[in-house]
């Protein structure tokens, strides 16, 4: 497809998605917990299943890949990646910072990347060999290259902490600014320059595969701990950062005591 159905469609479906869930935010809603002891609500199956209604109503033979409901299709040539709310602990909180995220994946490379941000009313936007935007206004990284100088968001710190102790001490001890997050907000907040850094932790492809053309749409970079390219099988912990410098001061880091 081309980009300016891309644009078209992702700011369509972002915009039914944020309807939807400002619908049942800071509302009463039923919470029940997955086996991972991960919360989902029906606001999650809910938009989950009308954003699929209405990409399968326009698209009827692409795959979609979805966090509440799997993969319908053969998800070999075109694929739509969905998570309904990312950041279900902070939607059922009432923490105006979850999102909403879409990918579109042709051959298994990603084209299009959206992270909608209801509350907020801002939808990112990420097409391949187009600059990011959001709300249509074009948005570009920092230019940060000192690590020592950074804002540095770490996300799922209390995990890191678990798993890397000797990382997470690293990562106390790195950037001007530190501040602790979770979901996708952290990522949209590095493509539009506010961040200059985002260590993440514990991923699924319905997690990341919308950040990537945001991110590097917006000339940052974005991998996994190791500098490497994630795809549709990778599951684990990534990396954005604005400037090829900050990544690999980064990455080296993230190697250290592991």
């Amino acid at each position: 497809m081309d980009a300016a159905t891309l644009f078209e469609d992702g700011h369509h479906f972002a915009e039914l998605a944020a309807e939807l869930a400002k619908g049942f935010f800071r509302k009463p809603i039923e919470i029940s917990f997955k086996q991972d002891q991960s919360p989902v609500t029906f606001a999650d199956q809910s938009i989950e299943k009308q954003i699929r209604a209405a990409i399968l109503e326009k698209y009827p033979d692409h795959s979609i890949l979805g966090e509440e409901y799997g993969i319908d299709g053969s998800g070999q040539d075109n694929l739509w990646v969905i998570d309904p709310i990312d950041g279900t602990r902070s939607f059922l909180s009432g923490h105006p910072l979850f999102g909403f995220l879409l990918g579109y994946l042709e051959a298994g490379d990603p084209k299009l990347g959206i992270i909608g941000i209801p509350v907020l009313g801002e939808i990112y936007c990420g097409i391949m060999g187009e600059a990011a935007t959001c709300n249509g206004a074009e948005i570009h990284v920092s230019t940060q290259t000192n690590l020592a100088d950074a804002i540095l968001y770490v996300n799922e710190g209390e995990k890191i902490y678990d798993a890397h102790p000797k990382v997470f001490a690293k990562l106390m001890q790195s950037g001007q600014t530190r501040r602790f997050a979770y979901d996708c907000y952290p990522h949209a907040l590095l493509a539009a320059g506010h961040v200059d850094a985002v260590v993440d932790y514990d991923l699924k492809p319905y997690d990341f595969l919308a950040l990537g053309p945001v991110v590097e749409g917006a000339g940052g970079i974005m991998t996994t701990w190791t500098g490497q390219k994630p795809d549709l099988t990778y599951e684990g912990p990534i990396i954005s950062a604005a400037t090829p410098e900050l990544h690999a001061q980064l990455v080296g880091l993230l190697q250290l005591e592991r």
